[in-house]
C-alpha cells in the first residue's frame, strides 16, 4: 500500500470576511491540488470584536460550505426558512447549487470562538441544481478511539487503524471524506483513502509529524498520491483531514460565486441584482 507524503505546506494568512470577521485563510481555487476543495476559513478568537459583525445576508452559487464548530455557536438563516443552531462539536453542510442567500453569526461560548469554514467545489453539472442545506449537532458526528486518539468522522467514508470508518455526512455532491483528528503526543494513527482521492490536511494545534516531516499550527499540508496517511502526533495535536474526488473542470472565482465561466460568473451577478438567483 502506497504511503502519501508531504508534497506542499501552505501557511495559512491573516484575512477578513463578512462584516469585518478576522480569520486565517488558506485556499487554492487555481489549484488543481485543492480540489475539490477550494477554502478553508479558521475563526479563533477570545475577543468578541474580531467576529461580532458575522456575515450578513450574503449570496452563494455553484458551491458547497461545511461548517465545523471546535468551540462556540454559529446561526445559520436562508432564503429557504432553514434556522440552524450550530453548537459546540457540530457542523453543518449547505449545497448552494443555483443559488441561495443566507446569514451566518458566530457567538462565542464559555468565552471562546473556535471553528471552520471549508469551501467544496461543485461539478458542472451540479452547480445549477437547487440548494439544500442540513446541520448535525455533536452527538451525530461518529467518533472512534479516544480522548487520547480520537477521530471525530463528519463526512465519508475511509480505513482508519484497519477499522472501516463513516461520517453521517454522506449527500455531497463529488466524494470526499472530512474528518477531525485529536491526539496527545506520542499517538498515531493511520487514515486509508481511496487511490482516485486527493488528501491535504490542516492542522489547527500542536505538531504532526508525516512519515519525518513536522508540519505545525496554522498550515495546510497537500499529500502526495497514494494510498494511506500516517500521522503521529509530535505534542497535543488537532488536524482536520480534507479529501475528495478532484474536479476536473476549469474554476472562475468572484466573491461568493464559483462557476466554470466569466459568463457564468456575469449570469450569477445579474441574477442576484435582479432578484432571481433562487428562482
Amino acid at each position: 500500500m502506497t504511503i502519501r507524503t508531504v508534497g506542499r505546506v501552505i501557511r495559512a494568512h491573516a484575512s477578513k470576511d463578512g462584516d469585518g470577521v478576522k480569520i486565517s485563510r488558506a485556499h487554492g481555487f487555481n489549484d488543481p491540488k485543492f480540489s475539490p476543495f477550494l477554502m478553508i476559513d479558521e475563526l479563533k478568537s477570545e475577543n468578541p470584536d474580531d467576529y461580532i459583525g458575522g456575515f450578513p445576508p450574503h449570496p452563494h452559487r455553484g458551491i458547497e460550505t461545511l461548517t465545523y464548530m471546535l468551540k462556540g455557536h454559529f446561526q445559520h438563516r436562508d432564503h429557504m426558512g432553514n434556522v440552524g443552531e450550530l453548537k459546540t462539536g457540530g457542523a453543518q453542510w449547505m449545497s448552494a447549487g443555483k443559488g441561495v442567500i443566507h446569514s451566518e453569526m458566530p457567538i462565542m461560548s464559555d468565552g471562546e470562538l473556535h471553528g471552520f469554514q471549508i469551501w467544496i467545489n461543485l461539478p458542472a453539472t451540479k452547480k445549477m441544481l437547487p440548494a439544500q442545506y442540513h446541520d448535525f449537532q455533536s452527538s451525530e458526528i461518529n467518533e472512534y478511539g479516544d480522548t487520547a486518539n480520537l477521530l471525530r468522522v463528519i463526512g465519508g467514508k475511509a480505513i482508519s487503524n484497519g477499522d472501516a470508518i463513516e461520517g453521517p455526512l454522506q449527500q455531497t455532491g463529488v466524494g470526499v471524506f472530512v474528518a477531525d483528528w485529536r491526539a496527545i503526543a506520542g499517538q498515531s494513527r493511520e487514515i486509508e483513502l481511496p487511490s482516485s482521492y486527493q488528501a491535504n490536511l490542516y492542522v489547527y494545534k500542536g505538531e504532526v509529524d508525516i512519515e519525518g516531516e513536522l508540519v505545525k499550527q496554522g498550515h495546510f499540508v497537500q499529500m502526495s498520491g497514494g494510498e494511506k496517511i500516517s500521522l503521529k502526533a509530535n505534542e497535543d495535536t488537532g488536524l482536520l483531514i480534507l479529501s475528495g474526488a478532484p474536479i476536473d473542470e476549469p474554476v472562475v472565482h468572484y466573491g461568493p460565486f464559483v462557476m466554470n465561466s466569466m459568463a457564468e460568473i456575469n449570469q450569477a451577478i445579474s441574477d442576484y441584482q435582479n432578484g432571481v438567483l433562487t428562482d
